[in-house]
């Protein structure tokens, strides 16, 4: 990276709206601020379970709330994600470990691939409302990201490996390790301390401890 720059690492999974938002906003302000992005795809059920975390949507009044930010989040941001309260149940049921070691996989071997890769995992789930969690589903959203077929059976082969499953646990711990409960956890590496930013509405926040 230039002299001087931030690292700014963004913990996500691609079942996490609110990472969505955090990732498409970081991905904006790459170009504008003084920081290298580092994407660190985590487990967040991993997460959750760890810190005996529960999704929002278990409290009947933040799962009302939930509703009407990510709407009002979706626009601010022009990031289209749809929630609505049958969303809830839909990914309480999908369990987001295959397609997020898929994605490490695909860090490991061809990390270019990482920012359209997670981005078309998000658009699926959030705006079209599809499955992410098979084999198939995995393989059209890899296709939709531009990774060749060959790729794309390089990497659905590896998410059965040690290798793949250690290197997601291993970012899965340092998140926790960072002081992580929930997604996106953000890591802004600033005067030799980590500062984490949890959640997508606080970078402006991250902006001002940065120096941005």
């Amino acid at each position: 990276g230039r002299m001087g720059r931030t690292v700014v690492e963004l913990f996500y999974d691609v079942i996490s709206p609110y990472s969505w938002l955090g990732f498409e906003v970081l991905c904006r302000y790459q170009h504008i601020w003084n920081i290298d992005l580092r994407f660190r795809p985590a487990f967040l059920a991993g997460i959750m379970q760890q810190t005996g975390n529960k999704p929002p949507a278990m409290l009947p009044k933040r799962a009302e709330y939930l509703l009407k930010d990510m709407k009002r989040m979706a626009k601010y941001y022009q990031v289209p994600v749809q929630i609505s309260r049958d969303d809830f149940q839909r990914i309480i049921r999908t369990s987001s470990l295959a397609a997020m070691r898929f994605i490490t996989a695909i860090d490991m071997i061809q990390p270019q691939y990482l920012e359209p890769l997670s981005r078309e995992f998000w658009i699926r789930f959030w705006s079209q409302h599809e499955d992410i969690s098979q084999p198939e589903n995995i393989l059209t959203v890899a296709q939709q990201a531009g990774l060749s077929s060959e790729l794309s059976q390089k990497a659905l082969e590896m998410i059965s490996s040690p290798a793949v499953k250690d290197r997601l646990k291993e970012t899965t711990d340092e998140a926790l390790k960072h002081g992580a409960f929930g997604m996106p956890a953000v890591v802004a590496h600033h005067n030799g301390e980590p500062h984490l930013f949890f959640g997508s509405d606080r970078l402006e926040l991250l902006g001002s401890v940065i120096g941005e």
